[in-house]
């Protein structure tokens, strides 16, 4: 892989920007290897990511990014700095469920994913044969339906241990407490089995079925504190029609809700996803 660093930014949009960035990267010798930008006129917002040959600057991604800050600052730009080469640390989480946690191994396995997965976190013992073919270390954490706070604190102590970047909720089924979802904002992403935001919640196939739907969708978003609203990173459908049962959509649903997940953790992998309120901009 070609080591570039990404530079994604939000900020106000005014006249000058683009200008001053590349201004900015050339007074530099920096070579943009790809450059994207947006500019929304109801927000009046402005959005932009730009990769940047690493070889072609004459400093470290530290110094790149003392020299950025004073532009920053006078766009009062909501900004950050990859670089290209390092991995994310990402823990999956699921429950029994296999096809989205399944898919994502097989993806990673085959390097279709650039990430580090230091664990898989589950309520349940179903998939763990699976997860430690892989070589990658599987944590049982039972849920107590009474008393469900000692599975999140150990769930919270496993995610700071593995200082993971980002977890992936690949149909897990618990909904995570506020302060979890407070501390790692757009850094959890869920998969929802619906098009959101039309049947949110529990059994989301089933409620397509009595509501006659002909397209039924999975979506994949962050998490937020409230159910299933989180910003919406990729959606994905399928067409179906009265003579599909629930069995039948659910069957149909796990192929678009792994092509939805898949899609949008590899989306936030690469610093393709810029949030701006409870939107979304994706530079895909």
């Amino acid at each position: 892989m070609e080591r570039s660093y990404r530079l994604v930014l939000s900020c106000p949009d005014r006249v000058g920007i683009v200008s001053m960035v590349s201004n900015f990267i050339s007074s530099h010798g920096g070579s943009i290897t790809d450059a994207n930008q947006h500019s929304d006129p109801i927000s009046g917002y402005f959005f932009m990511r730009v990769e940047i040959n690493a070889a072609s600057l004459p400093f470290s991604l530290e110094r790149l990014r003392e020299a950025f800050t004073p532009i920053a600052s006078s766009f009062a730009m909501e900004w950050d700095i990859t670089d290209s080469t390092q991995p994310k640390r990402v823990i999956l989480m699921a429950s029994r469920e296999s096809h989205c946690l399944a898919d994502l191994l097989y993806r990673y396995h085959s390097n279709e994913l650039f990430c580090e997965i230091p664990c898989v976190i589950s309520n349940h013992e179903d998939l763990r044969s699976m997860v430690e073919w892989h070589g990658i270390p599987y944590y049982c954490v039972p849920v107590d339906p009474a008393d469900k706070q000692p599975h999140f604190q150990r769930v919270d102590e496993l995610i700071r241990e593995h200082d993971a970047d980002t977890v992936v909720l690949a149909r897990y089924m618990q909904i995570l407490p506020t302060e979890v979802c407070d501390r790692y904002t757009h850094r959890i992403i869920n998969i929802h089995h619906s098009f959101l935001p039309s049947f949110a919640g529990a059994r989301p196939y089933h409620q397509a079925y009595d509501r006659g739907v002909k397209l039924i969708g999975a979506t994949c978003h962050y998490v937020t504190p409230e159910l299933d609203a989180g910003p919406i990173i990729d959606q994905e459908v399928t067409r179906v029609s009265h003579r599909h049962l629930p069995e039948e959509m659910v069957r149909l649903g796990r192929d678009v809700e792994k092509l939805a997940l898949a899609r949008g953790l590899r989306w936030h992998l690469e610093d393709r996803v810029l949030v701006h309120g409870n939107k979304t901009v994706v530079f895909a």
